[in-house]
């Protein structure tokens, strides 16, 4: 049956690809962006609780899937945190299904990995912080939320984050390293915007895990974007996070066999479909 579905974010890498898909699946998907309205982007500032409500009310969305947030800077919390449960709010309001987009980052990740879906967050980070608050704000606000806990995103038609880091190290390897000591489960934002789709339609609450089927450093992640892209991997540079005194997220690896159990999308793995990877 097709639904009404509302995509905050939807100018961004994930967003774009939810909207791709959902239209293609034969809803009706409607994006927002910061930015004033753009193509088919309506604009919306999710500091403003007016323009959040009026939006609601005027598309009566049956599905919201939050994708908006900011990593760093001063609105972090404003957007982050205080904008997810906005929209959490207002989805409630009226009566649509929320799907919110959480982070793996939101882990210290000084254990094995493999985080389960109902482990509780242990930011150490600001953005882990915000993260992991929006989740309690989310959940709060709508009692029927799915929180969706994912990782590092790639393999768009357009080259996304992970790409462009990975372009910007090849052309100047003096100034990134990529660190053997920090892992993740990388996943294709295809997959991911496949099951996100697929989840508006099912009965599933609470939290999930959707993620990549392979976990992986992020110096081999790192080679096997460098090699798709038809670059040598050799001119890349790894480092060691806990030898340069840094605090960060280490192995944040997701546990994702509930979704795998839960959806019929595929998740595959990094070793998968980057299965390329020249020696260095």
């Amino acid at each position: 049956m097709a639904s009404r579905i509302l995509v905050t974010g939807g100018s961004g890498y994930l967003g774009a690809e939810i909207l791709r898909q959902a239209r293609r699946a034969g809803h009706v998907a409607l994006g927002t962006a910061f930015q004033r309205q753009r193509g088919d982007l309506v604009h919306l500032d999710l500091r403003d609780e007016h323009s959040v409500a009026a939006l609601f009310d005027a598309q009566l969305p049956d599905v919201v899937v939050n994708t908006a947030y900011v990593q760093g800077g001063d609105q972090l919390v404003a957007v982050t945190c205080d904008g997810a449960e906005r929209v959490a709010c207002h989805a409630a309001r009226v009566g649509a299904r929320l799907i919110h987009i959480s982070t793996d980052a939101l882990f210290d990740g000084d254990g094995s990995g493999h985080y389960r879906d109902t482990d509780v967050p242990t930011p150490i980070t600001d953005y882990g912080r915000a993260k992991a608050d929006a989740e309690q704000a989310v959940l709060g606000a709508h009692h029927d939320a799915v929180i969706v806990r994912t990782s590092l995103l790639y393999g768009a038609a357009v080259p996304g984050p992970q790409e462009r880091l990975v372009l910007d190290a090849l052309d100047a390897p003096d100034r990134v390293a990529f660190f053997t000591d920090e892992i993740r489960s990388p996943v294709l934002v295809t997959d991911l915007a496949g099951a996100l789709v697929e989840l508006t339609g099912i009965d599933y609450v609470g939290l999930l895990n959707v993620a990549g089927a392979d976990d992986c450093d992020r110096f081999e992640f790192a080679r096997r974007i460098a090699t798709h892209l038809g670059r040598d991997p050799r001119a890349l540079r790894s480092a060691v996070s806990a030898d340069l005194g840094l605090r960060r997220p280490r192995n944040c690896s997701l546990d994702s066999s509930l979704a795998r159990s839960v959806l019929a999308s595929p998740l595959r793995g990094v070793r998968e479909v980057l299965p390329e990877q020249a020696p260095v």
